[in-house]
């Protein structure tokens, strides 16, 4: 066991000569999804507390659609079935960024953990306490400012637990990437061991 870490470490860790494979790709993916994926829920969340069903109803059916099926059933859409498509083939950018299987899923990752994470800061934006609210608007806050200054700072740290939760989640979901031919850290370990 320890020739094979000795022979291997480098491309295990960080490299395999050619480009960036194990732990470096497997923590490129987790960071770049949970970034991405948090920015975009926290607009998605707000929109999601709106008493606008117009604004509402996208919003959860893109939650309800990416909550429901499994982050598998995601990776092998992006990654094979948007392929298909001829307004993808026939467009240059949206061909070049469906061709790579690092893209299919950093785009599959960031989507999912999108749904999870706004389902997440919505409900920690509705548990923000009414008194904090009322008295932003007895200060004469604007809504921008109110969420900006009381409503989001306190959902976030409500919110805290559970996103960290999805977070590590996240992490155990980063071992499907070998099915899009990414090398990652599972991927590295079967070539290894094969």
């Amino acid at each position: 066991m320890i020739e094979i870490i000795q022979e291997y470490w480098k491309s295990l860790l960080w490299t395999d000569g050619y480009r960036f494979t194990g732990v470096a790709i497997t923590l490129w993916l987790l960071i770049s999804s949970v970034v991405m994926g948090g920015l975009l829920a926290v607009i998605l969340a707000v929109g999601s507390v709106s008493s606008n069903k117009f604004i509402r109803f996208p919003i959860w059916l893109f939650t309800y659609i990416f909550r429901g099926t499994p982050l598998y059933v995601q990776l092998l859409v992006f990654y094979s079935g948007m392929y298909t498509l001829e307004i993808v083939k026939g467009t240059d950018l949206l061909n070049a960024f469906f061709r790579s299987g690092l893209n299919c899923t950093v785009l599959a990752l960031t989507l999912n953990t999108c749904a999870y994470t706004t389902e997440i800061f919505a409900g920690a934006i509705r548990s923000v306490p009414h008194g904090e609210i009322e008295a932003a608007r007895a200060y004469g806050f604007s809504s921008f400012k109110m969420y900006r200054c009381i409503i989001l700072p306190s959902a976030l740290r409500i919110a805290l637990p559970a996103y960290s939760n999805e977070v590590i989640l996240m992490l155990h979901s980063t071992a499907l990437a070998f099915t899009a031919t990414v090398p990652d850290l599972l991927k590295i370990a079967r070539d290894i061991n094969s």
